[in-house]
């Protein structure tokens, strides 16, 4: 069986790589028990760090709308370069929900 690929990135998810599930929509806008992705805990902390709850119930609720970002699109062309089991800290405070 072949690892996990993230949907963000496009990198494989090994087996004991920092990982996370990330609901589509978010689970304070409606989300919970709805549709969710494995992906990168790297990832998902820069999601995070980027759009509001709100910005991603609205108008990033699927991998390919969250890869139009700008800003996600800088991170993602970084990070494709690095190891999957690669980690940094997100820079820069978390959204307000």
């Amino acid at each position: 069986m072949s690892d996990p690929v993230c949907p963000l990135c496009g990198r494989p998810i090994p087996k004991g790589v920092a990982q996370s599930l990330h609901h589509l929509i978010p689970k304070l806008k409606g989300g919970k028990g709805g549709p969710a992705a494995l992906l990168h805990d790297i990832c998902h902390r820069e999601i995070h760090a980027t759009l509001t709850e709100a910005e991603l119930a609205r108008d990033y609720s699927t991998p390919e709308t969250l890869r139009t970002h700008p800003r996600l699109a800088k991170f993602i062309a970084w990070v494709q370069k690095r190891p999957p089991a690669f980690r940094s800290r997100v820079p820069g405070k978390r959204r307000k929900r």
